[in-house]
């Protein structure tokens, strides 16, 4: 997530790793020998060629790390449930064309999207993302980014002013991944005074969103009851170390999706759809 109006410090995100795979030249003779299968055979390779790539361009990575041309990211292996997340700085969006985006099995399911932040400011383009992506049959969940300087209680009146929620929406998402000069605890305080608002208000858990360095400086231990969703890019698996409450999982911030002009974040929910159902508003 990127905050609208400052940037956050606290995120340092790693250079992406060197990329790992068969030779230049080794598959322009793999690609060529497709390509003429496919001229020949056309009628009953068509649907196997591009999975057959796929598998090609993966030998000698890691097998829990996966290519995907289409996203042009690696998505992690074994995740059925994928999403993003958006603000104003993706700009205006197609979502009829995020969801028809489709590799294999991996789409778009759900969305988060930024609603306000602090006590004074709201996404631009929120209203339109959260009319749109709903319209278009994508899971949403609303998000504000946290000042921890800030009063929480009135940090969530402000959020709840301007979202309405609804049956099938995700929880309340809070963003925090700065400290803004305050010590941790004061934070922490803030931090718990918006949640308890939140869920008084919605009669919903609210989910916290994080970046894991954050989270294992300044949180754990104090919200391990509150769905987690934590991020941690380019790596095949999240190192999560004592986090282990985590539903979500940040792990790229490249993707590349049909209808957005610019990178997007992309997400993985961590368990099957009946657990994702059962995370939604009611």
């Amino acid at each position: 997530m990127s905050a609208l109006f400052k940037k956050s410090t606290a995120r340092k995100k790693p250079a992406p790793k060197t990329k790992k795979g068969l030779p230049g030249r080794l598959k322009a003779a793999i690609a060529f020998v497709l390509l003429v299968l496919l001229v020949v055979f056309h009628d009953d390779l068509s649907k196997i060629v591009a999975p057959a790539w796929n598998w090609i361009n993966n030998i000698g990575r890691n097998p829990n790390y996966r290519t995907y041309k289409t996203f042009n990211i690696r998505i992690p292996v074994n995740y059925k449930i994928h999403g993003i997340d958006v603000s104003s700085y993706q700009g205006r969006i197609d979502w009829q064309k995020v969801k028809n985006m489709k590799e294999d099995s991996v789409h778009i399911s759900f969305a988060f999207i930024k609603a306000t932040e602090g006590t004074e400011r709201v996404d631009p383009y929120f209203e339109r993302n959260w009319r749109d992506g709903q319209n278009a049959g994508i899971t949403c969940g609303a998000y504000h980014f946290f000042w921890p300087e800030k009063s929480g209680k009135l940090q969530a009146a402000f959020f709840l002013e301007n979202v309405k929620l609804q049956k099938g929406n995700l929880p309340v998402t809070v963003d925090v991944e700065q400290l803004n000069g305050v010590p941790p605890a004061k934070m922490r305080e803030e931090l718990k005074a918006f949640l308890k608002e939140i869920e008084i208000k919605t009669k919903t858990k609210p989910i916290i969103y994080t970046v894991l360095k954050f989270y294992q400086d300044n949180l754990l231990g104090h919200f391990d009851n509150y769905t987690l969703w934590i991020a941690h890019y380019y790596e095949p698996t999240l190192k999560e170390g004592k986090t282990t409450s985590w539903k979500f999982w940040q792990h790229s911030d490249a993707a590349k999706i049909n209808g957005i002009s610019s990178r997007v974040d992309f997400d993985v929910f961590s368990g099957d759809s009946l657990a994702f159902k059962k995370l939604l508003v009611r």
